[in-house]
């Protein structure tokens, strides 16, 4: 039952990580903001698909020691 729920977090993590991710894609092929704001949105971009990354390899890791 434990790998139900390991598996049910991690994938709503997942879901809600790739929500934001594509919204920020999404704006930023819009080009319609500035420098400033596309250079950081392209920095939140890479530290949400690093967080992705980690829960993923979290979740290998903790299923592994069950």
């Amino acid at each position: 039952m434990e790998i139900v729920i390991y598996t049910l977090d991690v994938i709503g993590k997942i879901l809600i990580a790739m929500a934001a991710l594509m919204v920020h894609h999404r704006v930023l092929h819009e080009h319609k903001i500035d420098r400033k704001v596309y250079r950081s949105m392209k920095v939140e971009q890479g530290y949400g698909i690093l967080g992705v990354v980690l829960i993923v390899a979290a979740y290998v890791l903790r299923i592994t020691n069950l």
